[in-house]
């Protein structure tokens, strides 16, 4: 039984009204009160406050029905603004949305350095410019969620980045010590984990999604929450041993599953079997389209060992749904199919596999979910997904 005192209770329904009003768009006090079991002063006295705190607005609905137009409440959806922030190696992606999830605005920023101090410095610097120009709504930018792609725990340290080899970093601290803003830093693959539960798959409450893009990351979601671990490390897939005595992997072990299944060492073993550079997305298309059959040897011993590592997962963790974002999945014919056939195990149970349909915006975009969940201190959100057109900026601070 949850016991509490009257302020604690009156959060409590606070949430619950606001929540309600973001899931139905529009809502009248009255439908309010039959869908929360509020009873109708409440949700008068919560409404009034959530007015004032310009959170929600009024507006009538049009009907052709004789009498009284119903005052519908809505979510003031530009009264602040989140952003989100994928930091990646080589490129930093930026997304700005309102409080019901919609990207008004975003870019990419290509990186010429690996530089902690500078990258802080050009954080430093894009995020002041975006305060400055949301400072027009009453609440203004009102967080910032930053996604690395390394593990973090859960006082939101960085523990370690691999790709820049940054160990220990307070980021949180260094950016908070030149802004005035809330900062939160989170796993990328975490992020992207929500993303697919608010924007996709509403229905999952045991969501995992595995990302193949610069290693192998995996975020987990068990009870519609996401799951870190005891230290906050929880999901790093791409280190877990398949091959005894393998490859060196920079972890300090051999054999891990992103030396086999991870998109950069699968572009790396083309350039090196073919004898020319593979470097982009464009070049394993044509690949596929010329039907190159070195290509789709390499192509088939990559998806095997993904399936192979995908086996071992599914065993550990039982997931409704399994996502995959990966870009050369989706390049690839009946992907899902081919991974499909190699999970043999009658062990093995999982509800479905499928590709991310967010893909490389995956992680801003849980980003700005997180940064909504937050502000709005909402258990759960369910939003509806929009393209994001990113603008490409090239920034030299080397």
């Amino acid at each position: 039984m949850v016991t509490g005192d009257g302020a604690y209770i009156k959060k409590i329904n606070r949430s619950l009204i606001l929540q309600k009003i973001m899931e139905h768009e529009f809502i009248s006090r009255a439908e309010l009160a039959k869908i929360t079991g509020l009873n109708k002063a409440t949700i008068s006295v919560q409404v009034a406050d959530l007015l004032d705190e310009d959170l929600i607005y009024e507006t009538q609905q049009e009907h052709n029905a004789i009498g009284r137009r119903p005052i519908m409440l809505s979510i003031d959806e530009d009264t602040g603004f989140i952003l989100g922030i994928d930091l990646d190696y080589k490129h930093i992606q930026f997304a700005v949305s309102n409080l019901k999830g919609n990207i008004v605005e975003s870019k990419s920023i290509d990186l010429t350095t690996d530089d902690y101090e500078e990258i802080i410095a050009l954080l430093v610097e894009q995020i002041s410019a975006y305060q400055k120009k949301y400072a027009f709504s009453r609440y203004g930018l009102v967080n910032a969620i930053i996604g690395v792609h390394g593990t973090v725990n859960k006082e939101e340290m960085i523990y370690f980045i691999p790709k820049y080899k940054w160990q220990h970093k307070d980021m949180k601290t260094d950016l908070k010590k030149q802004l005035d803003l809330d900062i939160f830093i989170e796993n990328n693959a975490n992020l992207s984990s929500l993303a697919e539960k608010v924007y996709q798959y509403h229905h999952s409450s045991n969501l995992m999604t595995i990302i193949l893009r610069s290693g192998i990351g995996a975020g987990m979601m068990v009870d519609g929450k996401l799951d870190r671990g005891y230290h906050g490390y929880a999901g790093e897939m791409g280190h877990m041993i398949i091959l005894p005595n393998g490859k060196p992997c920079n972890c300090g072990n051999h054999g891990c599953w992103e030396l086999y299944a991870a998109e950069p060492q699968l572009f790396a073993t083309l350039s090196e079997k073919l004898g020319r550079s593979i470097e982009n997305y464009d070049d394993i298309e044509q690949l596929i389209a010329k039907n190159d059959p070195a290509a789709n040897e390499l192509l088939h011993t990559f998806i095997f060992y993904l399936a192979v590592g995908l086996n071992n997962v599914i065993n550990l963790y039982n997931p409704e749904t399994l996502v995959l974002n990966s870009r050369v999945l989706e390049l690839y014919p009946n992907a899902i199919a081919e991974i499909k056939s190699h999970l043999h195990s009658n062990v093995s149970q999982y509800g479905e596999i499928a590709l991310s349909k967010l893909g490389s915006q995956a992680c801003m975009m849980g980003a700005c979910a997180f940064g909504i969940q937050l502000f709005l201190e909402f258990s759960e959100l369910y939003l509806a997904t929009k393209p994001i057109a990113i603008q490409q900026i090239k920034e030299d601070i080397s």
